[in-house]
C-alpha cells in the first residue's frame, strides 16, 4: 500500500474539524469517524454520513440499511467488509447527529478537507456506488435529484451505478419505483462480482 494512504487515513481517523458542531446537536456527540479503504480496493461505497449505530459500533452500515444494501449487492458480510477490495467511504465520515430528532445533514467541511486527496490514493477503484444525492453530486457531477439520478444510471455505466440510500424509510419510494429492483439490481450484482473477481 502507498505510504500516503495510511497517513491520510491515520490523519482522517484524528480529525476534530467538527468537534464543536457535534457537541452543539441534541446528541452532543464527539466526532468518530468512520472509513475503511485500501489502495487494492476495487470497489467503492460512497455513502452520505454514519447514522447512531454506525457511531457506536464504529463499522459502517451495521445497521439494518448496512442489510438490505448487502442483499442489493448479493454480497456477504465478510466480502463487504473487506477493505482489500471495498472501499466504504461516506461523504461526512462522522455521524451528524440530530436536530428535531432527524438525521443532520454531513458537515461540507469533510468532503471539501479530505475527499479529493483520498481519491487519489485509491487508484483502482472500478465501480463506484454513490448512494444519495450528495454523493451523487461530488462522484457523478449532477444537478438532478436522486429519484431522476438513479433512473437515468445506466448514463453512468460501467464506472458508477447511482443508488438510493438503502434505509427502510425508503420502502415506499422502492414501491414507487419497481424498476430499480427489476431492472437496476441484477445488474448492479453482476457489475459488481464482476469487479470483485476481475
Amino acid at each position: 500500500m502507498p505510504a500516503q494512504l495510511p497517513t491520510l487515513l491515520e490523519e482522517i481517523r484524528a480529525c476534530t474539524l467538527c468537534a464543536q458542531r457535534f457537541a452543539a446537536t441534541e446528541t452532543a456527540h464527539a466526532p468518530r469517524p468512520v472509513v475503511r479503504a485500501h489502495a487494492t480496493a476495487r470497489l467503492l461505497i460512497a455513502g452520505q454520513a454514519p447514522g447512531a449505530r454506525v457511531h457506536q459500533s464504529g463499522k459502517p452500515f451495521t445497521d439494518p440499511s448496512g442489510d438490505r444494501l448487502r442483499a442489493w449487492l448479493g454480497l456477504e458480510a465478510a466480502e463487504f467488509y473487506d477493505e482489500t477490495r471495498v472501499a466504504i467511504l461516506p461523504m461526512g465520515f462522522c455521524f451528524p447527529g440530530y436536530k428535531g430528532g432527524a438525521d443532520l445533514p454531513p458537515p461540507a467541511l469533510c468532503a471539501r478537507t479530505w475527499r479529493a486527496a483520498l481519491m487519489q490514493e485509491l487508484p483502482n477503484i472500478a465501480l463506484v456506488l454513490p448512494i444519495g444525492g450528495l454523493a451523487q453530486r461530488w462522484h457523478l457531477g449532477v444537478k438532478t435529484n436522486v429519484t431522476q439520478t438513479v433512473s437515468q444510471w445506466r448514463d453512468h455505466m460501467p464506472d458508477a451505478i447511482p443508488l438510493p440510500h438503502p434505509s427502510w424509510r425508503n420502502t415506499a419510494w422502492l414501491k414507487r419505483n419497481p424498476w430499480f429492483e427489476a431492472d437496476l439490481l441484477p445488474v448492479l450484482r453482476t457489475r459488481v462480482r464482476d469487479i470483485l473477481d476481475g
